[in-house]
């Protein structure tokens, strides 16, 4: 069983300097209840009851702040100069109902400026230092009120300015490492994005190359294969050329030398069968010889009809009625003559494959704003909205003897052209193939054709007939025999 891989997670700035924010008030509060722990009974020590209740809210808020953060939320986001209010009031508690300006709690003021440099911008972590300095200036003025000048005697001045520079340095040596810091993640999330922009490139690119190179090997396959049965034909029209030569032979000596007329009437069909099985083996050496890649001036009329000529010798052909509607202005194509009478012949077939007996298929042609537009329709079983979306794929194909190979090749050959191949179908209704040969694919205007250029054909094996090539011949048109 494979397991899909697993995201990369999103590091948040803010979710994680608020994490070390928690941390750092735990530490706080663990410190604090250490130093009045350890200096309780001793004269060092001011009010305890005071302290540990002020460090009890600490530790209330640090849970509650702990609880948002747990949770991927940030407590008081919205209101950071608040939480620095606050924090200069817990400290200021602490210094003040323990010994005032010497109190080791001073130290928690450059402890929250490290923590406001580290989430917040630099405005609100100066905004947050003039607070504490507020604060501790408060301290000041309540022991100078107590002690009536004294403290300003033995230095407390001074202790306060140097105390107050500290945290002004502290705030900008913390704002300055957090704004490298940010800068610095920003720099590798942009690397972060480019990177997965270009292994995302890179993954289509290696996916496309891996698409060509199966197109390449389903086109090899196919010609390999069409290569084997050129030969395979030539062999068979080889083997039975000569012995209807000789037959054909015979029959004329025979003609010749019997006059009565029920005999020339027979060796008369004879020879009609005959000529018509050499016509049939022609056209299959034809077909399957090796095509030139030049592109002529071709007829797509012409082309569809001897693609249809061959497609009357598929065993399914029979009681299934194909139509012809030719337009008749079409103008000649710049094509190699042999890929589009493929082209017209897979579908040709394909369309046969899909209906049932008495079936309908009809091949159309007309101009569309400079393009040539082919449609091959019939009234068969449709094809799935699932299957629509992979039949021009190699190897793909609902039939149990398919080789997946009829389509992908005829899209090849129109895409080659600059053209495109569409198919519409709905389940049960019928499918309907829309070749389009865009205007550069043209050659000029073409012999102008009878505007009334349709031609209906029932199609049934005995009623056969095998046409001789060329611009004349008219393999979608059978007469009825009886």
């Amino acid at each position: 069983m494979t397991t899909s891989p697993t995201r990369p997670r999103v590091v948040r700035w803010d979710l994680a300097a608020e994490a070390i924010a928690v941390k750092m008030r735990w530490f706080g509060v663990a410190v604090g209840l250490v130093l009045v722990e350890t200096r309780a009974g001793s004269q060092t020590l001011g009010n305890l009851a005071a302290l540990r209740t002020i460090l009890a809210l600490g530790a209330v808020y640090a849970a509650v702040d702990t609880y948002y953060s747990l949770r991927r939320r940030i407590f008081l986001e919205q209101a950071p100069l608040l939480v620095s209010l606050l924090e200069a009031v817990f400290i200021g508690l602490l210094c003040h109902f323990d010994v005032g300006l010497d109190s080791p709690f001073r130290f928690y003021y450059m402890m929250s400026l490290v923590s406001c440099a580290i989430r917040y911008d630099k405005r609100s972590t100066y905004l947050t230092c003039l607070l504490h300095c507020t604060s501790y200036a408060g301290l000041l003025l309540n022991d100078g009120l107590k002690q009536d000048g004294a403290l300003f005697a033995r230095g407390g001045g001074w202790a306060f300015a140097l105390t107050v520079i500290v945290m002004f340095w502290v705030t900008w040596v913390s704002s300055a490492l957090a704004a490298l810091l940010k800068r610095t993640q920003g720099h590798l999330e942009r690397l972060n994005r480019a990177l997965k922009e270009h292994r995302a490139n890179l993954e289509d690119r290696i996916a496309e190359r891996g698409r060509e190179l199966q197109e390449a090997q389903a086109s090899l396959l196919h010609q390999e294969k069409m290569a084997a049965f050129g030969l395979l034909a030539a062999g068979i029209a080889h083997e039975v050329g000569n012995p209807l030569a000789s037959i054909s032979s015979l029959v004329q000596m025979l003609r010749r030398r019997h006059d009565d007329a029920y005999t020339q009437e027979k060796l008369a069909l004879v020879e009609a069968q005959l000529t018509r099985i050499q016509a049939t083996l022609r056209e299959l050496v034809d077909f399957s010889r090796p095509a030139t890649r030049e592109r002529n001036d071709t007829s797509l009329t012409e082309a569809i009809d001897e693609a249809l000529n061959i497609a009357k010798y598929y065993k399914r052909t029979k009681s299934k009625t194909i139509e012809t509607d030719y337009s008749p202005d079409l103008p000649p194509v710049r094509a190699v003559r042999d890929q589009l009478v493929q082209l017209f012949l897979n579908l040709t077939l394909n369309a046969i494959d899909a209906t049932d007996k008495n079936g309908r298929i009809t091949l159309s042609t007309r101009l569309v704003d400079g393009q040539i537009e082919a449609r091959v329709a019939d009234n068969g079983q449709g094809i799935s909205p699932e299957d629509r979306t992979k039949i021009f794929q190699p190897y793909y194909t609902t039939k149990e003897t398919g080789t997946g190979l009829g389509l992908f090749v005829s899209r090849k050959i129109i895409t080659e052209l600059g053209g495109s191949i569409d198919c519409d179908s709905t389940p049960g209704q019928g499918t309907t193939f829309v070749v389009r040969l865009p205007a550069q694919c043209l050659s000029g205007p073409g012999p102008r054709q009878d505007s009334n250029a349709r031609t209906t054909a029932s199609v049934v094996p005995q009623l056969r007939s095998a046409a001789p090539r060329g611009p004349t011949a008219k393999p979608a048109t059978r007469a009825t025999e009886k």
